[in-house]
């Protein structure tokens, strides 16, 4: 599915700048340990925390994109797969009995 590959590729960014953060995160605390302006425990708390809030969202933003798209895809009559699913059963059903009934046909002549 191209859009399911759109999507993953724009979490990839989004997982690659949340590194790049990261690292500049600790750059930037190791920075100011090294120049006594805080505590080695400090500065790791803080990253930790702050790491914590961003990969939740991340997650919040992953499901929020999930909705959407399932929002977009239902208002363009795109059917989820249940739907689909359901049709092809519904499809299998209808062929059984037309077979059945040609069978009757062809055995009454």
């Amino acid at each position: 599915m191209e859009s399911n590959n759109w999507i993953k590729q724009l979490l990839m960014v989004g997982i690659g700048t949340t590194s790049l953060v990261a690292e500049k995160l600790r750059e930037v605390s190791d920075e100011l340990v090294k120049d006594g302006k805080l505590q080695p425990d400090q500065a790791k708390e803080f990253i930790d925390n702050l790491m914590h809030q961003l990969k939740s969202e991340q997650g919040n933003f992953e499901v929020q994109m999930q909705r959407q798209m399932r929002n977009m895809l239902q208002d363009l009559g795109v059917p989820r797969q249940a739907e689909m699913d359901e049709l092809r059963g519904r499809i299998d059903r209808l062929e059984r009995q037309v077979r059945d009934l040609e069978n009757k046909l062809w055995r009454g002549m």
